[in-house]
C-alpha cells in the first residue's frame, strides 16, 4: 500500500495491478485484500494522471523544447467538425435516406445515416460515373459524421456493392478514394432513377400551356360564301358573284 501512495508513474502502477492479480489467481491474496489494493490503485492513478506529464519526468527536455520555440514535438489534435446547425443535419440525413437511394432489399442492410452517405454516392455515380468526393464532403453534403460515412462506404464494400480504389501520394497529401458502383441491381436503380427525373422535368415542360393548333377548313368558309367552283367549270371569262354582290372577272 505504501508503495502505491508514493508512485508517480502510471507505467508503474499498471505493474503494480498486475502482480496483484497475479498473487490473487495464485492464492497469496485473499479476496478482500485484492479488492482494497486495487481500490488503493485506481484512487493513485487518478491523482497521477494529472502529474505523469513529460514536463514533470523530465524537466529539462520541456525546458529545451520550450526554449527552441517548440512546445512538442506533436502537434495538437484537431477538434472534430461540427454541424452549426445539427436539426438541419438530422432533418436532411432523414431526408436523404428516405429518398430510395437503393433498391429496398439492399436498403435494409444500412442504417439511415449509412443510407444518406450512399444517396451522396449514387448522386456522384449518376452524374459522373463514380464518386471522386472525399469522406467529409460525403459526410458534410449528407448530414452525418466522417465516422458514420467511412462505415457505410466499407460495409457497402463488404456486401459487393461498391469497390474502393486508393489514391496514395508519396510525401504527399492522399487524393480521394474513388468509389465506383459495381452491383448491376444498384446501378439498374440508379439509371432508372435517373431516367424518370429527367421525364418529370421534360413532362412539365409539355404541360405548360402549349395548345394542339389544327388547320384552317378554308374550303367551308369558300363553300359558304359561293366563291368555290367544281372541276369542270374553270374557264377564262366566269363572272363569280362575290358576297358584295360585285362581279369580278377570273
Amino acid at each position: 500500500m505504501t508503495a502505491i501512495g508514493g508512485t508517480k508513474s502510471l507505467s508503474t502502477l499498471d505493474g503494480y495491478a498486475r502482480a496483484i492479480w497475479a498473487d490473487w489467481g495464485e492464492g497469496r491474496l485473499t479476496d478482500e485484500q485484492a479488492s482494497a489494493l486495487a481500490e488503493a490503485l485506481e484512487a493513485r492513478k487518478r491523482e497521477v494522471r494529472g502529474i505523469d506529464t513529460v514536463a514533470n519526468r523530465a524537466p529539462q527536455v520541456a525546458a529545451l523544447a520550450k526554449g527552441e520555440g517548440r512546445p512538442s514535438h506533436f502537434p495538437p489534435k484537431r477538434k472534430a467538425a461540427r454541424s452549426p446547425d445539427r436539426r438541419a443535419s438530422i432533418e436532411r440525413r432523414r431526408t436523404l435516406a428516405a429518398s430510395g437511394p437503393m433498391p429496398p432489399r439492399l436498403a435494409s442492410r444500412f442504417t439511415t445515416g449509412e443510407l444518406a452517405a450512399l444517396r451522396i454516392v449514387a448522386d456522384a455515380t449518376r452524374d459522373r460515373g463514380a464518386c471522386f468526393l472525399t469522406l467529409g464532403e460525403i459526410a458534410a453534403r449528407a448530414g452525418v459524421c466522417v465516422t458514420t460515412a467511412r462505415n457505410a462506404l466499407r460495409a457497402a464494400a463488404r456486401e459487393g456493392l461498391v469497390t474502393i480504389e486508393e489514391r496514395r501520394r508519396d510525401k504527399r497529401p492522399n487524393l480521394a478514394n474513388v468509389v465506383r458502383v459495381v452491383s448491376r441491381e444498384w446501378k439498374t436503380w440508379i439509371e432508372r432513377s435517373a431516367k424518370r427525373n429527367a421525364q418529370a422535368r421534360g413532362g412539365s415542360a409539355e404541360r405548360g400551356g402549349c395548345k394542339k393548333v389544327g388547320a384552317t377548313d378554308k374550303g367551308s368558309f369558300r363553300t359558304l360564301h359561293r366563291d368555290r367552283v367544281s372541276r369542270g367549270q374553270h374557264s377564262k371569262n366566269v363572272l363569280l358573284e362575290t358576297p358584295n354582290s360585285v362581279s369580278r372577272r377570273t
